[in-house]
């Protein structure tokens, strides 16, 4: 029997307020989240959250390297909150991930194979970024996956709107 969990990935505070709402994106988000506990699917929260100072950012990683020596998305940063909109309830499960890609730096793998599941629905901010990492070693590591292409959001619409059929696509 298959078994499915939603992600919910990086609506962070710093993230939405960085990217904008987007037309009603939250309540989007809200729905399916809200659908999934209908249907008893495990909702995962996927945060990114670093050590004071950063230590687990490389000089060499072009992508991470901006954040420098402030607070950004650690424990102090109050933008590295869930956005309150979209809160876990307690039976949620929250994994906290250190690179692009859900599965870097988290325990996702071992959370996702306790519980027998093999099929991923993923919703988040951004497109180009989480989703896509993620979707693409989730799809390496054997899960069935589903894309809603409206529970997720890009600084750039046109790049969400020409990815979201290419990553759908390339699922299996």
């Amino acid at each position: 029997m298959a078994h499915n969990a939603l992600l919910v990935m990086d609506v962070q505070r710093g993230i939405v307020d960085r990217f904008g709402e987007g037309a009603g994106y939250l309540a989007r988000l809200r729905g399916a989240i809200e659908a999934a506990r209908a249907a008893e699917m495990p909702v995962i929260y996927v945060v990114v959250r670093f050590r004071a100072g950063h230590p687990e950012v490389s000089a060499r990683n072009k992508m991470l390297r901006g954040l420098g020596d402030g607070i950004w998305f650690t424990d102090e940063d109050p933008g590295a909150e869930i956005h309150r909109d979209i809160a876990p309830r307690p039976a949620d499960l929250v994994v906290t991930r250190t690179r692009v890609s859900a599965f870097v730096g988290s325990d996702l793998d071992l959370l996702l194979r306790a519980r027998e599941i093999d099929g991923l629905v993923l919703t988040g901010i951004a497109t180009s970024g989480v989703v896509l990492s993620t979707l693409r070693q989730a799809s390496d590591l054997d899960f069935r996956l589903t894309v809603l292409a409206d529970a997720c959001l890009d600084a750039d619409a046109e790049v969400h709107r020409v990815l979201t059929p290419t990553v759908q696509g390339n699922s299996p």
